[in-house]
């Protein structure tokens, strides 16, 4: 019984690093939409070139940041997570 409780930590834990990690597929869709926009921008108005690449570079820096919490959640749950839930059950089976 205690093996199969293992087996389902272990097992969830897998599959929350997982999921946690779609999270990365935001910041790349938005940040390819902002570079698509600031081209464009630039395009049509080549002398505000500097300002465009100052606020895309400042805009895809903080869209960034939610891939890599998402990186840490899944870095912790493969890594961190399994070890104290296992010690947890272990201190209530016994």
């Amino acid at each position: 019984m205690l093996e199969i409780a293992i087996a389902i930590i272990l097992g969830c834990c897998a599959l929350g690093a997982g999921t946690a990690m779609i999270a990365g597929i935001g910041p790349g869709i938005g940040e390819g939409n902002a570079v698509a926009k600031a081209c464009e921008a630039i395009g049509r108005q080549p002398e505000s070139r500097g300002a465009v690449t100052t606020t895309m570079l400042m805009g895809c820096a903080i869209a960034e940041t939610t891939g890599l919490y998402a990186l840490v959640i899944a870095i912790l749950l493969i890594f961190v997570a399994p070890n104290m839930l296992v010690d947890i059950l272990m201190g209530i089976v016994g």
